[in-house]
């Protein structure tokens, strides 16, 4: 009877928080990257899909979130000043903005990472130097701040790449991964802030992926994964090509430090109520991992990465009081860098081009590991966002700022159309689609197309 009771209260949140058409999160509303729109055009007119409005943005990767008819978009300057914004679906107008002191400066990759959390009445921002913030969606005033970088322990100095985690809801829960040298990952009270439980510092080394919300073994589950050991031979063969061109001396500086004991990276499944670790998985070791961790049905989960990392795909049981993990496929046939693949009937689709030379383009593989096609060079797509509608692929080439339709088929690359919609800069922003605008991002413009079948 809890359970019916429960599933009733979850659909009836359902009903009052998210609309058909909203995008309130990192990869949308189910964490996929996957809409249930349909209506979507299978052709451009000639320039691309309409352009309905364009906002000016300091540089940065954070895409945007809608809901209820709002586009929420976080923006950062070099002087350290975050603003998120809200803005009219329909005509990029500012119904309203929440503007907040941060950590003046910008490193390496500067500007937004995370994209706004909305949930009910409010929307959480996370930070490039850790600052996480609760805003009031009616007063548009901060509610709680914290550091989920500082004031969980880390260090005077940030991680090389800053801080670029997407938060996690579960019921009355905020979740984010610290994965400082103390604390691995935490549950913040939604409404207040405060801390509900704590992990203590994850194996391995700090990693960039989000912790992610999923069903396991019949109930939910935080998964997580922290980063491996550098690979000294990807580094060692930089330093010969490095070398071969006369930088011996630069190949010299990119040399990792030695490992430390306990840097063996690790996928685990939390406890959602308490933090408690269920289970581990250590069989794959990424230096650098930043895509989350994808259910790929039957209790299977799919890790991805790049510097050679390649991909493995799990199964974790529950019995007898614990839980059993099964390693089903280990590949290097297929390795995104940043963004997660994309599950459409029993196929991954995903941008497997990356900063170790290998460049795989857009590639479509089977859950037995088989790929069925990929693009390579032609075109590369370069670690662009993407994103699944009604049966098509949008996807960004990250490098040269085109946007590809694609059908979504393991019979072929099929590209029905393609048009230069953003800079040639980094444009590696994860996508949003609502009302059949498809919101894409680079370094200096967030820009509306409208690629609806209107």
């Amino acid at each position: 009877m809890k359970s019916v009771i429960r599933l009733a209260s979850l659909l009836l949140w359902a009903c009052f928080s998210v609309q058909g058409g909203d995008w309130p999160c990192f990869l949308g509303a189910n964490g996929d990257a996957v809409s249930e729109e349909t209506g979507i055009a299978r052709s451009w007119p000639e320039g691309g899909p309409p352009e309905l409005w364009t906002v000016a943005l300091g540089p940065g990767f954070s895409g945007a979130a809608v809901q209820g008819g709002g586009v929420f978009a976080h923006d950062r300057q070099k002087d350290g000043t975050e603003t998120l914004l809200c803005l009219d679906l329909d005509s990029g107008a500012t119904k309203w903005s929440c503007g907040y002191a941060g950590e003046p400066g910008g490193g390496s990759y500067p500007g937004a990472r995370c994209v706004p959390l909305v949930d009910g009445d409010h929307v959480f921002v996370a930070g490039t130097f850790g600052d996480l913030v609760c805003i009031d969606r009616t007063t548009h005033k901060v509610v709680w701040r914290k550091n989920y970088w500082s004031d969980f322990g880390g260090a005077e100095k940030l991680p090389r790449w800053a801080l670029c985690q997407n938060p996690a809801v579960w019921e009355g829960l905020l979740v984010i991964a610290p994965q400082t040298e103390s604390v691995g990952v935490v549950a913040l009270d939604k409404e207040t802030g405060a801390l509900r439980w704590q992990t203590p510092a994850l194996p391995g080394r700090f990693g960039y992926a989000s912790p992610t919300v999923l069903s396991v073994a019949g109930e939910d589950q935080i998964v997580m994964a922290s980063a491996g050991p550098p690979r000294l031979d990807l580094f060692r063969r930089r330093g010969r090509k490095a070398k071969a061109s006369g930088g011996a001396k630069a190949a010299v500086r990119r040399l990792p430090p030695p490992i430390p004991p306990g840097a063996q990276g690790v996928v685990m499944g939390l406890d959602p109520r308490t933090g408690k670790i269920l289970w581990e998985y250590k069989g794959w070791q990424c230096m650098t991992p930043i895509p989350r961790v994808v259910s790929v049905g039957e209790d299977r989960l799919f890790l991805t990465g790049a510097y050679e990392a390649g991909s493995v795909m799990i199964r974790v049981t529950a019995g007898g009081g614990g839980y059993t993990v099964e390693e089903l496929l280990k590949t290097q046939a297929f390795g995104t860098h940043i963004h997660p693949p994309i599950l459409r009937e029993g196929h991954l689709y995903g941008q497997c081009t990356n900063n170790t030379g290998r460049q795989d383009g857009l590639v479509c593989m089977d859950l037995a590991g088989n790929v069925k096609w990929k693009t390579g060079r032609e075109p590369a797509f370069d670690k662009g966002g993407m994103i699944l509608a009604d049966g098509l692929l949008l996807a960004i080439d990250g490098k040269a700022g085109y946007l590809r339709l694609v059908e979504a088929t393991p019979k072929g690359y099929r590209q029905l159309a393609e048009a230069k919609v953003l800079g040639t800069q980094r444009c590696w922003a994860p996508l949003a689609l609502s009302e059949g605008k498809l919101l894409v991002r680079d370094q200096k413009q967030l820009k509306c197309l409208d690629v609806s079948g209107e």
